[in-house]
């Protein structure tokens, strides 16, 4: 928008610049070319009164002198084209004094002038005949010199053209104050909304510069930022305090169903067995809840201050392997290990690299087949199985809080491993994404180095 504006504003000035110089040049060209026309033909009449006044010791001497003072060639011709006095290089038989010598003696008034410019060199011819209407004595002609007024023009033209510089360097700095004026509100705007995006929170902007109509914006953009981290922060510790008030009776309540277990007759086994198992589910459902509260408080920490703590990923990725090998055999599940490149290091704590892993594992431990393999490159974490994997509808839903697949057969997930998993890598500017095999799912997990 900057660019544009510029180029708006910056097209405009040069318009109005040259709009306003243009003139001014071909003024000052017209000027001087008539300054040099009006001086010459005076010269022309002053020798063409000598003549009349058949004072030829006097005509002689004045054009031999006037073109020694300017080198300009004069002739001077009676009404049978005969040369009564010539001064320079010039004759009645030059292929363009002879023209002008026949086009005074007939009374036919001079062609006008082209207008002189700093550039122009060649030489002019003045005519003017001698006497009136049809007495007609004779011709008076010159070879004028623009080389003066030339100079005069160019000189002309660069005081102006300065000017016109100068004016244009100042729009284009006004250009450029009115440009910063109007979009720094709105940088400051957009850094604001990429913080609130980012999970920012009561992320402000100054809103002291630009147009009333946008300090009102960045007032009103403050309000809203204070309203929406509220709101963020109600929900966070609403989700947070209701599961750890919920624990407590949760606690009771298992208690006393195990309690019940010698007590329960044959025939209640079943709904007894069913009762454990919601109160386990309630007890997962809560755990995911409380870990979901805590990455959104990771999410929300790492948007204000930035964390510097590292790991080496092929190591924790060992580690979870060797954690999680017991939980595969029991599933009947190869959990085999890929590449590992021990040589890179991420910017992610290693407790939170190892949340996000064990829940990746544990599904594709519950949900991936008979086959998971694990491989740690220089760009990625890559958990792959040979499980039914997910259609391309589910994996865009996979993400998704409470979300679980339909056509798994271990229906006691929380549907919140994924969402928790994809919150903390995006809090550590990575990115947490799934495609689907042939057969299977592959989970990538990318963090910045």
């Amino acid at each position: 928008m900057r660019a544009r504006l510029l180029v708006v504003l910056l097209a405009f000035s040069v318009t109005a610049v040259a709009a306003f110089a243009w003139p001014l040049l071909t003024v000052t060209a017209r000027e001087r070319t008539q300054q040099l026309s009006i001086g010459r033909t005076a010269d022309l009449a002053r020798f063409a009164g000598l003549v009349q006044q058949d004072d030829s010791e006097q005509l002689v001497s004045e054009v031999n002198r006037y073109t020694a003072l300017y080198g300009e060639p004069v002739v001077v011709v009676n009404a049978q084209r005969q040369p009564i006095v010539t001064a320079g290089r010039i004759s009645v038989q030059d292929a363009d004094v002879a023209p002008m010598i026949d086009a005074a003696l007939r009374n036919q008034p001079a062609p006008a002038l082209d207008a002189v410019m700093p550039w122009s060199t060649s030489d002019v011819l003045l005519a003017r005949p001698i006497g009136t209407g049809s007495r007609v004595i004779g011709a008076v002609v010159m070879r004028a010199s623009v080389r003066a007024a030339a100079a005069d023009v160019a000189r002309g033209w660069a005081v102006i053209l300065a000017g016109a510089f100068a004016a244009l360097v100042g729009c284009v700095l006004l250009a450029l104050v009115v440009a910063r004026w109007v979009l720094r509100p709105l940088a400051e705007l957009s850094r604001g909304l990429g913080a609130v995006a980012a999970g920012q929170p009561h992320a402000h902007v100054q809103g002291r510069d630009g147009p009333r109509e946008l300090r009102e914006l960045a007032s009103s953009f403050n309000r809203m930022s204070d309203a929406v981290s509220e709101a963020a922060e109600q929900q966070r510790r609403l989700i947070s305090d209701a599961s750890h008030q919920l624990r407590n009776p949760l606690a009771a309540l298992r208690l006393r169903v195990d309690s019940l277990a010698p007590r329960v007759v044959e025939d209640g086994q079943p709904s007894y067995k069913s009762a454990v198992a919601e109160v386990e589910r309630l007890e997962s459902l809560l755990d995911s809840l409380l870990a979901m509260a805590h990455a959104e408080h990771t999410a929300t920490r790492l948007t204000v201050a930035q964390d510097n703590d590292t790991c080496v990923p092929a190591v924790v990725v060992l580690e979870r392997l060797d954690a999680w090998s017991v939980a595969a055999a029991d599933a009947g599940v190869s959990l085999a290990q890929g590449d590992m490149d021990t040589s890179v290091e991420v910017r992610c704590p290693e407790h939170d690299l190892s949340q996000v892993l064990d829940v990746v594992l544990d599904n594709a431990i519950k949900y991936g087949g008979s086959e998971v393999t694990v491989s740690c490159t220089a760009d990625a974490i890559i958990v792959s199985d040979n499980g039914p994997g997910l259609s391309e509808e589910e994996l865009a839903m996979a993400t998704t809080r409470f979300w679980r697949s339909r056509r798994s057969s271990h229906p006691r997930g929380s549907g919140l491993g994924l969402p928790i998993a994809e919150r903390l890598v995006t809090a550590h500017g990575g990115r947490l994404s799934l495609q689907a095999g042939d057969p299977g799912l592959t989970v990538t997990i990318e963090l910045p180095s």
